[in-house]
């Protein structure tokens, strides 16, 4: 999922780069809103980890 992240902010990058400001810009709400979901993913995954690890005796 971070793969995603970073191909659209490399899209945003070069975008900028030669003045495309509204495909820039919607690329970067869309790295930001996937950045976000995978990091409360990679939140919940580890809490779920810990809870199943203490309950193994």
């Amino acid at each position: 999922m971070l793969g995603w992240v970073i191909t659209f902010l490399v899209v945003a990058l070069i975008a900028g780069i030669l003045g495309f400001g509204g495909i820039a810009g919607a690329s970067i709400e869309i790295a930001k809103i996937i950045f976000f979901i995978a990091v409360v993913l990679f939140l919940v995954s580890a809490v779920v980890g810990l809870a199943r690890g203490r309950n193994r005796v």
